[in-house]
């Protein structure tokens, strides 16, 4: 009884979300990993840099469809080792971070940086290293994120010539720390290598972080651009062969003019959702870490039941090679048992094929038995720690509200005439001296002085029945009532009514109302009533 007493410890008590997971990671979720021998079956042990991080953002496409032209397009500058060019230019991965000084760091230099999350990429080899760098340099851009640009996948005969060192698992490893993979595809040529399908594949966990960008969109025309999109979405459905739908934004993401203008308004419309996405990273980056350790945790949990069963099957004498092969060829029938045992998703579960190949290569015997303790420091994490934690994510978001990436492209369309929406819908005439409405209040006037006006006003009733002619929803045409009647006396006279209806037009023209009426769009007569009223 008293011992049972004893292991109810005192809630763990974290100074910021990052040393937090620090010390889940290092205190309740390492000791799991390791004994088990995770890190050998499924990725290496994390860092303290791997918490402390910024944001990245992982690029991955075939070469040419401008993975390296888009970074230079969200930072508006060129970066050390860039090479842009129609054949495969970015031959290694690069990691574009902020640095006070402009330079290039080579792979074997930065995977001993303690202060760099890339340690662990050692384990790739040489052959990998001599293809990996870091470019660094000042710009705002980098000061809220980090962007990995990455060879180009090759295709047809180019896709056979080995890389020397595994393609797939290098970005299965950067998919796993990063917060956001976008996947570039060419509109003028769709075609997706066998190489690049089986990077999409090895990504298939972290669907969540995954976005899709149709670039050089502007090169086809409206009908061929709906074809290459239903061909695109038909295809990425065969290779991840999930009922969700991928995010894809359609654009073209260089600072050159468009060669056909038809889309533009998409593509404004597309960039400025894709901006949106990469701006709020910063704010979620400790969500996102929180999520991924989550991740691990779950995988890690089921690890350790798949090792701890094995050796339990395992004879202690004779027949041990005889007997690894028949549990390796029957795996999927220890998942089931586990999943039935431990009431585990089986969701949760490494891929079978991917298991068996390297269960090959270990030692049975030397696996451990099951260890209830450890396995109980991983559940109470996750039932009682994460809990805590995700209340403090929540209080440092609040704290500091305004965190988003700026600079470079980010900056062009946040203000002035380019600005995102500028001189449309309910913003339309904010330019003008004239006020806007009173180009069609004419025609206006004409409609209300049918509506029997009294003292120059019409009632609630007369105005709604001529506004339910739009067929607009009645929380729509309320909104609508609530802006109009500008001195709130509950009745619209000529001009409150003309601004009622140019309101309905720009909700019928697929714009968004406004929250609260633009002083562009207050009626010439109501705006020294406005002063006052706020006076």
């Amino acid at each position: 009884m008293f011992r049972s007493r004893d292991s109810k410890k005192a809630p763990e008590a974290f100074k910021d979300v990052s040393a937090g997971l620090k010390k889940l990671y290092r205190t309740k979720l390492f000791p799991l990993e390791d004994s088990y021998q995770f890190h050998d079956f499924h990725s290496p042990a994390l860092e303290d840099a791997d918490f402390d991080n910024k944001p990245m953002v992982l690029l991955v496409g075939q070469y040419s469809t401008g993975k390296t032209t888009f970074i230079r397009h969200l930072m508006e500058q060129d970066f050390p080792g860039m090479r842009i060019g129609p054949e495969p230019t970015t031959d290694s991965f690069i990691a574009v971070m902020h640095g006070d000084q402009e330079g290039m760091i080579p792979g074997n230099a930065l995977v001993v940086d303690p202060k760099k999350p890339f340690r662990k990429l050692n384990a790739f080899g040489n052959a990998f290293l001599n293809r990996f760098m870091c470019a660094q340099m000042p710009n705002p851009v980098l000061e809220s994120i980090s962007i990995i640009d990455t060879p180009g996948i090759l295709s047809g005969e180019k896709q056979r010539i080995s890389r020397g060192y595994d393609f797939a698992a290098v970005l299965e490893w950067f998919a796993e720390r990063v917060d956001r993979i976008i996947l570039l595809f060419d509109a003028h040529k769709l075609d997706i290598s066998d190489e690049f399908s089986e990077v999409i594949r090895a990504l298939k966990n972290h669907e969540d972080k995954m976005r899709v960008v149709l670039n050089k969109a502007d090169q086809i025309n409206t009908q061929q651009l709906m074809r290459v999109y239903g061909a695109l979405m038909w295809s990425l459905g065969k290779i991840i062969n999930t009922p969700e739908v991928v995010r894809v934004y359609i654009g073209s993401f260089w600072a050159q003019p468009l060669l056909i203008a038809d889309n533009r308004k998409l593509f404004e419309v597309e960039e400025q959702d894709l901006f949106q996405d990469i701006q709020g990273l910063p704010r979620n980056a400790a969500i996102r870490k929180l999520n991924d350790l989550i991740k691990r945790a779950r995988l890690a949990k089921v690890h350790a039941y798949i090792i701890s069963s094995l050796k339990k099957e395992m004879p202690s004498v004779f027949g041990k090679e005889n007997k690894k092969k028949e549990l390796i060829a029957n795996l999927g029938e220890i998942y089931l048992k586990i999943e039935r045992e431990h009431q585990i998703s089986p969701g949760d579960f490494p891929k079978l094929k991917k298991m068996q190949e390297l269960l090959a290569g270990h030692d049975f015997s030397k696996f451990p038995t099951m260890k209830p303790k450890l396995l109980e420091a991983v559940e109470d994490m996750l039932a009682n720690d994460i809990a805590r934690l995700m209340t403090l994510v929540r209080q440092e978001e609040a704290a500091m509200p305004s965190q988003a990436v700026h600079g470079g492209a980010f900056e062009g369309t946040m203000t002035g005439p380019f600005g995102h929406g500028y001189g449309e819908g309910a913003g339309e005439g904010i330019d003008e001296l004239e006020w806007v409405v009173g180009r069609d209040k004419p025609s206006y006037d004409e409609i209300f002085y049918t509506l029997s006006p009294i003292n120059g006003k019409v009632s609630g009733a007369a105005a709604k029945k001529e506004m339910v002619k739009s067929k607009l929803p009645n929380t729509v045409l309320g909104k609508i009532w609530k802006l109009a009647d500008v001195d709130k006396d509950g009745y619209l006279d000529d001009e409150e009514f003309a601004l009622a209806n140019h309101l309905i037009r720009v909700k019928l023209e697929g714009h968004e109302l406004p929250a609260k009426l633009p002083e562009h769009l207050v009626p010439p007569s109501k705006r020294h009533q406005e002063i006052d009223m706020g006076e």
